[in-house]
């Protein structure tokens, strides 16, 4: 079968059924090709879809295969504006009677990417509650034209496994939910609560604690905000102690909330220890530092690596140079 622009139908597998999931399925059907969606929760949105549980997680994320994917918090809002957040060709526009201003709420990007989704009419493409498990070369050895993909996925909740072979397989797994964790000293023997940024959701189970909150970038700052409401004290552990005016603002205006340093060792009897010399003796502390690139189901034989969140070698961030077209990588910059 030959498509309308003259070239040969491809069976193509997209894995992650998140915003670039779902535009890199509608563009490829739209040149003709046969599309298969994997996507492992319940439905559409990635990193968009909230899951208030976390509770089955691992607390740091130390899982090969995670059990939740997004890291969205109850409360985060978009960062860009709306108008810079949607698809070219179906704008983001405010909606009677839903989230209308300007940086909305996580819900309301969700709804646009169901709109979308609903728009295009992706869903049928779609194999929801489906987890990639191994994506490996065919015949390794032969490369060029032929190269074709195993694609082994396994149903979330039944023990189905299903095995097939595909043209060419598109990653869209998204890059903000494996952990990427600090190496201090002592964390492995520190015996109070450590946690990752990735399954906080909510302030209440903080309530009356001495939290520490490692890293001031955007979750860091706006987690410690939160937190300082309902917390006994907040220490907020930067790099750098030379803060933002806005940041300084919020820390002069509560009592319980303070800069400090990196964090030198962690001691079992719950002491954190600063780079200062400064102690507290806290209950919690929250990762607040960054996600890593991770891809457990991918084989490509060593041609394409992950090195300090660097993926390589990747032509245009997209595809492995000895591998394109039948393996590319969609929205993996981040700036």
């Amino acid at each position: 079968m030959v498509s309308e622009q003259g070239q040969s139908t491809k069976n193509v597998c997209v894995i992650g059924a998140g915003p670039s999931g779902l535009v890199a399925a509608r563009e490829l059907r739209k040149e003709g090709h046969t599309v298969v969606v994997l996507e492992q929760n319940h439905d559409i949105g990635g990193q968009w879809l909230y899951e208030p549980n976390v509770e089955k997680e691992d607390p740091l994320g130390k899982n090969k295969f995670l059990d939740v994917h997004s890291s969205v918090y109850d409360s985060l809002r978009i960062v860009s504006p709306r108008e810079i957040m949607g698809f070219t060709d179906f704008p983001f526009v405010s909606k009677k009677n839903r989230d209308t201003r300007r940086f909305p709420g996580h819900k309301e990007l969700w709804l646009y990417l169901k709109d979308f989704c609903e728009y295009f009419g992706l869903k049928e493409m779609i194999r929801f509650n489906t987890r990639v498990e191994y994506v490996g070369m065919l015949d390794y050895g032969v490369f060029g034209k032929d190269l074709k993909w195993v694609v082994k996925s396994k149903e979330k909740k039944g023990e189905k496994r299903v095995e097939e072979v595909f043209d060419a397989v598109i990653v869209a797994t998204g890059h903000y939910s494996q952990p990427r964790l600090p190496s201090i000293k002592g964390m492995d023997a520190w015996k109070r609560k450590q946690i990752h940024s990735h399954v906080y959701r909510v302030p209440e189970p903080f309530r009356n604690e001495v939290v520490v909150i490692v890293g001031n970038s955007l979750s860091g700052q706006d987690i410690s905000m939160e937190i300082v409401k309902v917390a006994k004290e907040v220490y907020l552990s930067a790099k750098s102690l030379e803060v933002t005016e806005g940041l300084s603002k919020v820390i002069s205006k509560h009592r319980n909330l303070h800069l400090y340093p990196q964090i030198q060792s962690l001691h079992e009897d719950g002491r954190v220890e600063f780079e200062d010399g400064s102690c507290a003796i806290a209950d919690t502390i929250i990762y607040c530092t960054g996600y890593s690139y991770a891809f457990p189901f991918l084989d490509t034989k060593g041609i394409v690596g992950v090195d300090d969140n660097r993926v390589g070698p990747l032509f245009e961030h997209t595809f492995p140079p000895s591998l394109a077209p039948s393996l590319s990588f969609i929205g993996i910059p981040r700036k």
